[in-house]
């Protein structure tokens, strides 16, 4: 496919230099659906980045659009701060019945506002007004959030330089693998809770993802998850996690962590939680843990309304029957296939992959070809994006809906463009 790059002196004359995707995929995108995306000049793309995550049911799911333009035309509440409305009770019912209890999970839902960030942010907060300490506890290569909370719990050095300040009351330890298998689990971090010469004041909580998004595709196993919870129970520190990117599904369960067989203290939800792409998260915790005063944490933008719709109609479309689960990880098996398969085709170049579900990475020795192959994909018609902390992993992350000729269309794409940047 020939591209032409588009013009884009408005984009670049009026646009603050922080933008980053649009200068990877140099095309001015007009409309979208399912798994595929039209620039408009009429190529289409199909789409392997799903809004960073956004967008597990697809570009204007029409299940999930004929939900918001119904409640749209008959003039339904779209703001309303954290007021009672029709929209959010549906939304809390549906989100008990079809995800919380078939779970045993006795979860209460705070609305902390439109973005991940502004869960993360409510999850500390409550975590250190529950225990009365300031110290949290991250992993190495964690991604958390841009606001000041979160990039404290953040490992990424770039993003956190872009505080401008000291980043204050979070601690680093390793993640799982992160010291090569040479190290028993943990021994570093119950070293410094036993030494009191450590330095390492007494946690509040621990937050961590089950699989690391930004941070390279980096997969804990379920028994480290185990030991972990066990460790934050055992020290009294809550366990909080991260299901921004991976959660509603993203790993196959509903929440990422369900395969461990844990149950965190607080766990936060945003991107495909709204079904639509449209702003909305949740932050949820134990109810013995609801010790917030009325407004102690407040925002304009905690009800958005049209979210609770589509995010009603995806749970009650693709949760209720279990059947997504079983899909997801069905698609998970043939892309693992053709991963395996590129590995096979090129023995003479160190790489690796990993993953689970429908989220995978591709990581070579050589550092700067995660970029090459993305760059090449996007001219053959195929969206993917780069992650880990020097971006030397192409990261997949298709539709949940996804056909499995079109997963496959992009996975040939994604050999191809790994082919032909050797």
């Amino acid at each position: 496919m020939t591209i032409t790059p588009p013009e884009l002196s408005v984009f670049e004359s009026l646009e603050s230099e922080v933008r980053s995707y649009c200068r990877g995929w140099p095309a001015v995108f007009d409309r979208a659906q399912g798994s595929w995306l039209h620039d408009e000049d009429g190529h289409a793309y199909l789409d392997f980045f799903s809004g960073a995550g956004a967008l597990n049911y697809g570009h204007n799911n029409p299940v999930l659009k004929r939900a918001l333009l119904d409640y749209l035309e008959r003039d339904g509440i779209t703001h309303g701060l954290d007021m009672s409305t029709t929209a959010k009770r549906r939304f809390l019912t549906s989100f008990q019945d079809v995800v919380l209890r078939p779970r045993e999970l006795d979860y209460k839902v705070m609305f902390p506002g439109p973005t991940g960030t502004n869960a993360v942010e409510a999850a500390l907060k409550l975590a250190r007004k529950v225990k009365g300490r300031e110290a949290i506890v991250s992993f190495t290569n964690a991604f958390h959030g841009m606001s000041l909370g979160a990039l404290a719990v953040t490992g990424n050095a770039f993003k956190r330089a872009g505080a401008g300040i000291p980043l204050v009351h979070g601690t680093p330890m390793p993640f799982d693998h992160y010291l090569d298998d040479q190290t028993p689990d943990f021994l570093w971090f119950e070293r410094l809770l036993e030494d009191q010469g450590s330095g390492l004041n007494r946690p509040a909580a621990v937050i961590v993802e089950t699989i690391q998004g930004e941070g390279g595709i980096n997969v804990a196993r379920p028994q480290w998850l185990r030991q972990l919870a066990e460790l934050c129970e055992r020290r009294d520190m809550l366990l909080i996690v991260d299901d921004i990117q991976m959660g509603c599904g993203r790993t196959g369960p509903f929440f990422s962590f369900e395969e461990a067989g844990i149950t965190p203290d607080i766990v936060t939800l945003s991107k495909s939680i709204g079904g639509y792409g449209m702003p909305m998260s949740l932050t949820l915790f134990k109810p013995e843990l609801d010790i917030w005063e009325p407004g102690e944490h407040n925002g304009t933008f905690r009800g958005n309304n049209p979210a609770f719709v589509t995010a009603t109609a995806a749970l009650d479309t693709y949760w209720a029957d279990g059947q997504m689960e079983k899909q997801t990880l069905a698609r998970g098996d043939q892309v693992e296939s053709a991963m395996r398969d590129i590995l096979r085709e090129h023995r003479d170049t160190k790489a690796d992959f990993r993953g689970r579900g429908l989220v995978w990475g591709l990581e070579f020795a050589d550092k700067s070809r995660a970029a090459k192959v993305c760059a090449r994909a996007f001219e053959l018609g195929l969206l993917l994006e780069t992650s880990g902390p020097q971006s030397e992993v192409v990261k997949l992350l298709p539709a949940l809906t996804i056909g499995p000729d079109e997963l496959d269309e992009g996975l040939r794409i994604t050999a191809r463009a790994v082919r032909e940047t050797a």
